[in-house]
């Protein structure tokens, strides 16, 4: 369920970069409006995975929090501070979505664990995101294309690590994560309108 629907992608696309480079936010947008969906009927649907127990794994519920705030976000969320989408309740949310938004495109946020130098960084991509992969649990995978954050190291410890990373960090990643997609969003319901429009047949008569 919500695998990439293409059987036998060519080459799945895969960009990082660190939250705190020059124009990050411009660079994120672009990279999510080239993903997203050039159908108009296409509902898009963002699940943000996470809880509000532990500090490095609350930058989806924030993402979603922030998300669910801005009334001109046209895109369905799931996954608040309030409303958590977690290892308990994922496989029951992804039903419900498939039931609610059929044949939607999902977009999968989560925070994971990583290498030292990559703490920081956001990985936006085709495919879905493997939530519970960094701490050894087996969750479904979700989306159509996925964004992480990668909130701290890995390799040693992880529930621990998770609950001791750094609020200023992860609260910097969702803010930007949250505002690059609602500008991704804003283009795509440009371009959404444009499609829509009808076409008179008398445009381009010559008088």
């Amino acid at each position: 369920m919500f695998l990439k629907r293409k059987l036998v992608p060519d080459k799945l696309f895969q960009y990082k970069l660190h939250h705190e480079e020059k124009d990050a936010c411009m660079v994120i947008t672009e990279k999510i409006g080239n993903l997203l969906p050039n159908t108009p009927t296409t509902p898009v649907v963002v699940v943000c995975i996470g809880t509000d127990r532990s500090t490095g794994d609350a930058l989806g519920p924030l993402v979603g929090t922030k998300l669910h705030a801005i009334k001109a976000f046209p895109f369905h969320v799931y996954g608040t501070l309030d409303e958590p989408v977690h290892a308990v309740n994922l496989s029951d949310k992804l039903k419900m979505i498939e039931k609610n938004h059929p044949n939607a495109y999902i977009i999968g946020i989560d925070a994971c664990l990583g290498k030292l130098n990559h703490v920081g960084m956001i990985s936006i991509g085709d495919g879905p995101v493997k939530p519970g992969a960094g701490v050894n649990k087996e969750l479904p995978p979700v989306g159509d294309m996925h964004m992480t954050g990668i909130v701290n190291v890995s390799g040693f410890m992880e529930y621990f690590v998770l609950q001791n990373t750094r609020l200023s960090v992860v609260m910097k990643m969702a803010e930007l994560i949250a505002d690059s997609l609602y500008f991704a969003s804003m283009s795509h319901r440009v371009k959404k309108n444009i499609s829509t429009l009808p076409i008179k047949d008398d445009l381009y008569n010559i008088q």
